[in-house]
């Protein structure tokens, strides 16, 4: 058995659907479980009625409404020309009715005058709702025995409205009652990604990129053989091609690797999707569905060993330094300084101290204000905005002082604010000015793979 999922591009309209159709067919021997994502576009503009809607502009959210439908229907219209009437017809009239239910949301939200994370998965659960449907009918009628799986059913998540958290040994559950069976009846089922629900059935979405952690989750919990990420670019690559345009295909890659690699912004791959696979060592493949005859990217726990593997870069960056004497041979202090970040819910990515001092990076600046006011209980607060991060990655970085000192000499005219070695020796980020990191990445690219064009 194997996973196999589709990204927004990947069923992003007729021509993209029957391509996925042509990969599944081929892979029917491998009992294929199909996981979509919502049609390329799609939840953006989910998220804009919902916002519309909630700011009284229910005109503009109503039109909206209607476009994604005429989109749909048109999509369905074109992909069940061949089928029969009444089935093509059935298909229609659902989807239609999922927009009857999408317009009295936005009504309901208008009247309201906001909108809640609860409200908005909702709304936003609509895209994968419908785009599994409709990949469902266009399989079926190619001769593809598919068949739909509410992912309400089966993603069992708690109650953290825009981010749930996924419930593995209620997933698995549910996966070997709603899933597996089919798998053993030789169907094909196909679940919408990013979409789950609470232990009560209210509905819950993984978050942005949450796709991708359903596959891996639906994988884990039926012991997959592999999972497949179907997108539009050809595997994972030694950099983001629209910063370095000559970035190689990585052919395999260690799971370590690939993990650090998305948390820093390959965004190929979200950073939790392997998190599942690896904790019970199965493959996932990346694979472009523009290119199905691609060799791709296999990420796993053998890859070869290198030094440096990849690079990746991302802007935006925020600084929190926090200087204190209390930090002096003190103990507990970074305890409490971690704990007010946790308080505020904000992540860290880069940790760097003296004996006086911590700076600290974050992605996410929505809480620093309040972050500033209680970090000021511990010392003086100073925060740096516009800074970027270029990570190396490789497994065996750590372990050659040669390819650190090589890195440095290719960025040696910029300016480096921080520099950490990871604990596990195979991420070393550089913190750069934010308008640096383009530059700073094809200068690491030619180091260690050869000519960039700057």
């Amino acid at each position: 058995m194997i996973v196999v999922k589709f990204g927004g591009t990947s069923v992003q309209d007729t021509s993209a659907v029957l391509r996925a159709a042509e990969v599944v067919r081929g892979r029917l021997s491998r009992r294929p479980v199909v996981v979509v994502s919502a049609l390329g576009g799609a939840t953006n503009a989910l998220l804009a009625i919902a916002e519309q809607a909630s700011q009284g502009h229910l005109i503009s959210a109503l039109s909206a409404v209607e476009g994604l439908r005429d989109r749909h229907l048109r999509t369905a219209e074109e992909l069940l020309a061949e089928a029969p009437s009444a089935q093509a017809a059935d298909v229609m009239a659902d989807l239609s009715a999922t927009f009857d239910e999408l317009a009295s949301l936005a009504e309901a939200l208008s009247v309201l005058g906001h909108v809640t994370p609860r409200s908005m998965d909702a709304i936003a659960a609509k895209g994968e709702m419908l785009s599994s449907e409709l990949v469902v009918a266009a399989f079926r009628a190619r001769d593809i025995p598919a068949t739909h799986v509410n992912a309400m059913h089966v993603m069992v998540t708690g109650e953290q409205y825009g981010r749930a958290e996924p419930l593995p040994e209620r997933i698995a559950e549910a996966a070997r009652r709603h899933v597996r069976p089919l798998v053993e009846r030789g169907e094909v089922p196909v679940l919408g990604g990013f979409v789950g629900a609470t232990e009560l059935g209210i509905v819950t979405t993984l978050g942005r990129g949450g796709s991708d952690y359903s596959a891996s989750l639906f994988g884990a919990a039926l012991g997959a053989d592999a999972i497949e990420i179907w997108t539009d670019v050809d595997g994972m690559l030694t950099a983001d091609p629209r910063v370095v345009p000559d970035a190689q295909l990585i052919e395999r890659i260690g799971f370590d690797e690939a993990s650090e690699l998305a948390s820093f912004g390959a965004k190929v791959l979200h950073p939790s999707t392997i998190a599942p696979a690896v904790r019970l060592g199965i493959p996932v493949y990346i694979y472009n569905s523009r290119n199905p005859s691609g060799r791709g990217t296999q990420i796993t726990f053998d890859a070869p060993v290198r030094d440096v593997r990849a690079i990746a870069g991302k802007q935006g960056v925020t600084v929190v330094k926090v200087r204190s004497p209390r930090m002096l041979l003190a103990h507990g202090f970074l305890r409490t300084v971690f704990e007010i970040f946790d308080k505020h819910r904000t992540s860290i990515d880069v940790v760097a101290t003296s004996e006086v001092s911590v700076s600290l990076t974050v992605d996410d600046a929505t809480h620093l204000d309040g972050l500033v006011v209680d970090l000021s209980q511990l010392g003086d607060v100073s925060v740096e905005r516009n800074r970027g991060i270029v990570a190396l990655v490789g497994a065996n970085l750590g372990n050659s002082s040669e390819a650190m000192s090589r890195a440095l000499a290719a960025i040696s005219p910029m300016k480096v604010h921080m520099l950490s070695l990871s604990a596990s020796g195979i991420n070393l980020t550089i913190l750069v000015d934010g308008d640096q990191v383009a530059p700073a990445m094809r200068a690491l690219h030619r180091a260690f793979f050869g000519v960039s064009n700057d």
